[in-house]
């Protein structure tokens, strides 16, 4: 099944079993609707489906104004750089919300433009970048398993919280996992694998390079273990720093833009608490033609990863 069309299904789902919610968005009904992201919405009883236009900074008071009056609701967002029209009501109107303790539910749902050529706008692609300067909740969808988890417990719970799912990943197939390690109760971190040779950690909408990677590392007889951080957040990184300090071979896979990443902070705290022999990081590489429309696709050469983790010795390795 395609990523989008299992995100979707778990929407349509939980939308239908709400009781007076109301969904907002810019053609959400309409066109291709966002993509197949809100594709055959339907709700019942009190609750109402309505296509706005396209004012980010009114919609996002607009939430927040029914999460006011106790009218729970999701608005869904056609692009990730849009929500920076609505920066003052998440930092400032949001601020005001949450002393109340508020009951209702107000969900983001937001696009995340990186399927490449699409311009400026998609240079912006870190959802950490918002969540980090609200001190908001947010969370990435990379796979069926935290798919699962954070549409079924995030989607429509009281308080707020932002979803964003990746566009470069709506026509590609779904990962499924067999099974699944760990997963964080607040949907911040989840373990896919087991193994003891190497801890490979993947950050935003990386998780399917990172089961590439594996896969490549078990075709030559190792068994490393991967996570999937999920959370735009504060994540404790307890587990993941406990499985480094026996593999001591740690690779962090960051397919974002942001200079000041939760990737990088994972790293300090695992050089502060660990041994590491390998240390192999895999992010973007920037020049001053970045902003211009282009691939926009980490490349890795996973045979090349796996020898130099393979390789004997002590070195910290930095690779593009």
């Amino acid at each position: 099944m395609k990523y989008i069309e299992f995100v979707n299904g778990l929407i349509r789902k939980e939308v239908l079993n709400a009781k007076g919610i109301v969904l907002f968005g810019q053609n959400i009904t309409a066109g291709s609707c966002l993509s197949g992201l809100t594709k055959e919405l339907t709700v019942t009883g009190r609750s109402r489906i309505m296509n706005t236009q396209n004012s980010e900074n009114t919609l996002t008071g607009i939430g927040f104004g029914l999460m006011i009056s106790g009218v729970s609701s999701i608005f869904f967002m056609k692009q990730l750089d849009f929500l920076l029209l609505g920066m003052d009501h998440l930092v400032n109107t949001y601020n005001f919300v949450r002393l109340g303790r508020p009951q209702a539910s107000f969900t983001i749902v937001c696009v995340v433009v990186d399927i490449g050529y699409q311009g400026m706008q998609s240079s912006f692609n870190n959802l950490e970048d918002i969540c980090s300067l609200a001190r908001v909740p947010g969370y990435t969808i990379t796979n069926q398993h935290d798919a699962r988890q954070v549409i079924g417990s995030k989607l429509i719970c009281p308080g707020f919280r932002i979803i964003a799912v990746s566009q470069r990943l709506f026509k590609e197939a779904i990962i499924e996992f067999n099974n699944t390690v760990y997963a964080e109760k607040d949907c911040q971190l989840f373990q896919y694998t087991k193994g003891r040779d190497a801890t490979i950690v993947c950050f935003n909408f990386s998780l399917p390079k990172g089961a590439a990677l594996y896969d490549r590392l078990k075709h030559h007889g190792y068994n490393a273990a991967l996570f999937g951080v999920n959370s735009a957040g504060q994540t404790k990184w307890n587990r993941i720093i406990n499985h480094v300090r026996h593999s001591r071979r740690l690779v962090l896979i960051d397919d974002s833009k942001c200079q000041n990443s939760a990737s990088q902070q994972l790293a300090a705290e695992a050089f502060r608490s660990c041994r590491i022999e390998k240390y192999i990081s895999l992010k973007r590489q920037f020049s001053n033609t970045w902003y211009r429309p282009n691939p926009e696709n980490l490349t890795i050469d996973y045979e090349a990863v796996a020898k130099k983790l393979m390789t004997s010795g002590s070195q910290r390795q930095r690779m593009p």
